[in-house]
């Protein structure tokens, strides 16, 4: 059974703008709805009656006074009256006979009130056109002694309240509509360059000159966002700032052990206390590196495919087996040096495990993927996500060139989420690992 509530959030508007005109249209309009339905029902209904027993009333009139009068010349001032005083323009036609027409089936309020006003107040056989003529309405009597014809003009039946009751009321909401329109705008203009704001802060850009404006709630989230992003760059400098001095300090006690080192001669176990001095530094930098992050890289339009070839360069230059296929140029602005160091880390840890890797840069619509396909044994999928965290190494033994420190991986996508995409890791259709780095186009 489909549900009602997930069936009316399917239909509503996404948008903050659309959801806000249709709170304001929906109350408006539901109010025209009423009203009219009250007019139509109750005044318009009314004035229709009134109208048309007027009308019946003046024909029924002039029937009597031809009856009291019924010589030639006094009926002939009947008729003149009844064309200055009522605005009846009557012909008589002497011997003249109703033809046998059945009224209508379907009527309208005014068309009804009048048939039932004529049939109340003139108790003859009569006939009402609507529809020969354009501005007139003739109403034929039958009378004992011929056909009285009375031509009704159309102002007498219809009021004009009724379009003037229309066009105002559609008229002013239009204008309401049209007014709330461009106060909405205004409004959610403030929304969409604060979400434009934090978007482009969480990709690592610049925002320049952004300053809080809208409405006292839009005003306070700006305001939270401006000293949100504030301590984030100082949190920032001062972590860069710390990884110097840690960088430093940690440097130069290992080379002061390695001078120690060189200094001792061939002695017992001095081969591999140097090995833990050089593991002992690559985990430093490794360390450093991703603490560290993008550092203090700014973004600048850079050519991916051309970007993606020159890491690729690197390795073919080692002798590895490397397919790169780009579909399109496509220019971004990146952080050359992070995220070249990105797709080193992928692509270094696909020739880790497998023998030959592919790369494969490609459109979609709203973002740019660099997909690396190697054909190693693959990482199982309870543990792609495990992968991520710093210094986890699903490699058992110790042995770095085997297995590394354990952050290209985190790294990669560290530097990834940094310009607003992601890094996941899938099933290869060449049958190892897949990595797909994702980035926002």
């Amino acid at each position: 059974m489909t549900n009602p509530g997930a069936w009316l959030k399917r239909l509503a508007p996404q948008g903050l703008l659309a959801r806000s005109l249709l709170i304001i249209v929906t109350p408006l309009i539901v109010v025209q709805l009423v009203s009219t339905f009250i007019f139509y029902t109750s005044h318009w209904d009314t004035i229709a009656k009134r109208l048309a027993q007027g009308l019946a009333g003046d024909v029924g009139g002039v029937i009597e006074m031809m009856r009291a009068f019924p010589d030639p010349e006094s009926q002939l001032r009947v008729m003149r009256i009844a064309a200055n005083k009522m605005d009846l323009d009557i012909r008589f036609h002497a011997g003249g006979i109703l033809p046998n027409v059945p009224p209508p089936k379907t009527l309208g309020i005014m068309e009804a009130s009048l048939y039932d006003a004529l049939g109340e107040r003139v108790q003859r056989p009569f006939m009402v056109d609507f529809t020969s003529f354009e501005r007139e309405v003739p109403i034929r009597v039958q009378l004992s002694d011929g056909l009285l014809e009375v031509f009704v003009p159309r102002k007498r039946l219809f009021s004009s309240t009724t379009y003037i009751f229309v066009l105002w009321m559609i008229g002013t909401s239009m204008l309401l509509l049209g007014i709330a329109i461009v106060f909405m705008r205004n409004q959610v203009r403030s929304v969409r360059k604060l979400a434009t704001a934090a978007d482009r802060f969480g990709r690592g850009l610049e925002v320049p000159n952004f300053k809080p404006e809208g409405a006292i709630e839009v005003r306070q989230a700006a305001h939270a966002f401006n000293v949100m992003r504030e301590r984030l760059k100082r949190q920032i400098q001062q972590r860069t700032e710390m990884l110097a001095g840690v960088s430093h300090d940690l440097r130069t006690p290992l080379t002061r052990m390695k001078l120690q080192l060189a200094m001792l001669g061939d002695i017992d176990g001095r081969a591999d206390l140097e090995e833990d001095v050089h593991e002992m530094e690559r985990m430093v930098e490794g360390y450093l590196a991703f603490a560290r992050g993008e550092g203090s890289e700014a973004p600048e339009p850079a050519e991916l495919g051309a970007l993606v070839e020159d890491v690729a360069g690197r390795f073919r230059r080692e002798g590895r087996e490397l397919d790169v296929h780009v579909e399109s140029r496509i220019t971004l602005a990146l952080r050359r040096h992070a995220l070249a160091r990105a797709l080193s880390n992928l692509i270094g840890n696909a020739f880790r495990y497998g023998g030959h890797v592919w790369v494969r840069v490609v459109r979609l619509d709203e973002a740019v993927e660099v997909i690396i396909d190697d054909d190693g044994p693959g990482i199982p999928a309870d543990k792609r996500e495990q992968v991520f965290k710093p210094f986890l190494r699903l490699e058992g033994s110790r042995n770095i060139a085997t297995g590394g420190v354990g952050l290209g991986l985190t790294i990669a996508r560290d530097i990834a989420r940094g310009h607003g995409g992601d890094v996941v890791l899938e099933d290869s259709p060449l049958g190892g690992l897949r990595a797909r780095l994702r980035l926002p186009a």
